[in-house]
């Protein structure tokens, strides 16, 4: 039975998507399609679910360090090779694929900074379907701070299939969340207020994906210009957004034009031979660049300040969060604090609301 209820919600996505293929947009279409795109993200998301309790409790990878990257790529691209060339791991590498079980943890430093590096199973195409491990393996990866896609430079890219997959399964890659607040009501039907122009989406397609999810009563003002597929991913709540970085593998081993074209195809990324320790510092970077962590220096009254052992904090972090870490009696008596680095003047007194960056020096005064 539940196959069977499977079978029919595969088939009525494969049949949704060759609608929206087929329909011609336009002022006319377009709250038709906002409806067909709606039934389909709704349809894919009960069967992802679906693929989840078929797997089971999965994967349990305890969270460490400061942040988490999950190495993602088709079997026997060099995962492990990568994860014991940045780590104290020992991920057994061979030669054949799928020579990764389980899930590997290994520990970087990075910038005095701990991040938990994670080599999964490899992927494979059909992974948001629940093919081989796929749910398994992807409810780790929605728990990571950034995703490492891993290619081979010796083979045909699978990026685009990754990168489907993942959207697919509800994440979304280098993107922002789009601005937009829905507010649900008692009644008084659908309102919808754009402060933006709108030139992706109309406001009749936001009306009809709404509809779609039964929302009849609804205040929702839009900031963004947005896709109706964006709209949905509001409606629906449940995206993961993240940053990822593309690595190209092997370098040494493949062909400069075959190497060129890669890269191309790929868009920002880098190439690396982690069996030859070439480019892993620059990997190391980019890692920092995506993990939105900064470090943080402190400076007692009249004293230098220490630049040994940083604070790690999260990107967007105020005063307040730095005072918070360090100790409750901190934000208790807080005055002010003088900021070195990213204020417009070195020393300048600011409050606690103050959002710090990567290196900045901080001097807390107190009552």
């Amino acid at each position: 039975m539940a196959e069977a209820e499977a079978d029919r919600v595969k088939n009525e996505i494969e049949e949704i998507e060759e609608e929206i293929k087929k329909t011609k947009y336009n002022k006319a279409t377009q709250f038709h399609v906002g409806q067909l795109k709606a039934k389909l993200a709704k349809l894919r998301d009960e069967h992802v679910k679906r693929s989840e309790k078929k797997a089971g409790a999965g994967y349990s990878v305890k969270k460490a360090g400061d942040a988490t990257a999950i190495l993602v790529g088709f079997p026997s691209v060099g995962k492990s090779t990568i994860l014991n060339r940045l780590t104290n791991a020992e991920s057994k590498v061979g030669h054949y694929d799928f020579t990764t079980l389980n899930i590997i943890p290994g520990m970087m430093r990075l910038n005095h900074a701990m991040i938990q590096l994670l080599d999964i199973p490899g992927m494979i195409e059909g992974v948001s379907r629940g093919k081989g491990r796929g749910r398994e393996i992807l409810s780790v990866v929605r728990n990571a701070d950034v995703i490492i896609f891993v290619l081979d430079a010796t083979k045909k890219s699978q990026l685009k299939v990754m990168r489907e997959e993942l959207y697919n399964a509800g994440f979304r890659l280098d993107q922002q969340p789009p601005d937009v607040t829905i507010k649900k009501k008692s009644g008084g039907g659908i309102d919808i207020g754009s402060a933006v122009k709108l030139t992706r989406m109309s406001l009749d397609q936001a009306s009809s994906i709404l509809r779609e999810f039964k929302i009849l009563n609804a205040e929702v003002v839009i900031r963004t210009d947005l896709t109706a597929e964006q709209f949905i991913d509001c409606v629906m709540g449940n995206r993961v957004y993240i940053p990822s970085l593309v690595v190209i593998n092997k370098m040494d081993l493949a062909s400069r034009d075959k190497l060129d074209r890669m890269i191309k195809e790929a868009g920002e990324c880098i190439a690396i031979s982690a069996e030859k320790d070439e480019g892993m510092d620059d990997m190391r970077e980019e890692i920092w660049k995506r993990v939105g962590l900064i470090r943080i220096y402190l400076k007692r009254v009249g004293k230098n300040p220490d630049m040994d052992e940083p604070l790690i904090m999260g990107r967007g972090a105020t005063i307040k969060d730095v005072a918070e870490k360090i100790h409750r009696v901190f934000e208790e008596r807080f005055r002010f604090a003088r900021v070195w680095g990213s204020s417009r003047f070195g020393g300048q007194k600011l409050g606690v609301d103050y959002i710090l960056h990567d290196e900045d020096i901080v001097e807390f005064h107190m009552y």
